[in-house]
């Protein structure tokens, strides 16, 4: 199952749901705004009401809200519900839920939004020593095997699927990262590795946009980076649950006008999501919508390669399993 939030215009605005790709192309791994999405609120309740529910609308809107962060506040009930939504939308001939709520959205009705459009915190480590290696020359510092660094990310900057990222204006390097982000589900603090896997709700594609001039400048100062990142991050184009995909395994590839770039997999991580969970959760709660970024992978990063990206590069990332994440970059 692959989770989107979306946005559909109506007569009083734009509103923002909760969706899934239909399973009619699922199978395809259709791209980033060419899939059928269904309403899993819509079609949650049209479940309900042919069970004769009272209120199907009122309790579809309760176990499947049609906000992301609400959503994964219901941990894996909401999930469990979401599966339900998806397979009646997939074996009804319906078109319209209670209150005549449309139950699928075809690729030209909607606009697919970042499946986390304003996440509730960013975090993103360098758990990956062949990309540390080369970042710093083969210097790698004693601290970094220790224990998980990373900075946090602008929570307010993250991109939709497909958005035009216009570079800032003080900087001339322009730079991809390519890497998945871990999505907190369920609230915890103290959290120990071994029981870290049951907080991660799901995995997406996460682009850290990287402004390599000034956060070469910045971090001299021992702090950052900052503006080197926090203009622009991207995730998408969907969430997978956790159950759904073997995320050591799935295979990650950058492209930059279609020539590939990089290719990896987070099976490299020297430092597991589950040990950064039980890092960042020591005296600190974790919450639903957290986004946990797993660095960088090896040559995963013009940085890395000695090159860099030009005005007009479009540059996609591909998580097999996931999607293809893309994003255009100009001056």
């Amino acid at each position: 199952m692959k989770l989107a939030t979306f946005e559909v215009e109506t007569p009083v605005g734009p509103v923002e749901r909760i969706g899934a790709v239909a399973e009619a192309t699922e199978d395809e791994d259709a791209p980033a705004g060419a899939a059928t999405l269904v309403d899993l609120t819509a079609a949650y309740g049209a479940a309900l009401e042919a069970e004769g529910e009272p209120a199907p609308a009122d309790l579809a809107r309760a176990q499947v809200p049609p906000e992301m962060i609400a959503f994964l506040e219901r941990g894996d009930r909401a999930i469990e519900d979401a599966r339900e939504a998806l397979e009646y939308a997939a074996e009804t001939d319906a078109e319209r839920g209670p209150g005549g709520a449309k139950l699928r959205y075809e690729p030209d009705e909607y606009d697919l939004l970042a499946p986390l459009p304003r996440p509730n915190s960013l975090r993103d480590f360098m758990a990956i020593e062949e990309h540390v290696r080369n970042s710093m020359d083969g210097e790698i510092p004693d601290v970094w095997y220790e224990l998980p660094v990373y900075y946090k990310g602008n929570a307010d900057s993250v991109v939709a699927p497909g958005e035009t990222i216009r570079w800032p204006d003080y900087s001339s390097i322009m730079d991809y990262e390519l890497e998945i982000a871990a999505v907190i589900g369920t609230r915890g603090r103290d959290i120990d590795a071994e029981h870290a896997a049951e907080h991660i709700a799901g995995y997406t594609v996460f682009n850290d946009f990287s402004a390599r001039d000034i956060q070469g400048e910045e971090m001299e100062g021992r702090l950052g980076p900052a503006k080197g990142k926090d203009f622009a991050n991207g995730l998408g184009p969907y969430v997978v649950p956790a159950a759904d995909i073997d995320v050591l395994e799935a295979p990650m590839t950058a492209r930059v006008d279609g020539e590939v770039w990089s290719e990896g997999t987070v099976d490299e991580m020297y430092h597991s999501f589950a040990d950064i969970i039980e890092h960042v959760s020591q005296s600190e709660t974790l919450h639903p919508g957290d986004v946990i970024g797993s660095g960088t992978v090896g040559e995963g990063c013009g940085l890395e390669l000695g090159t860099f990206l030009e005005d007009g590069n479009t540059v996609e990332l591909e998580i097999e399993g996931i999607g293809t994440l893309e994003h255009t970059v100009v001056e």
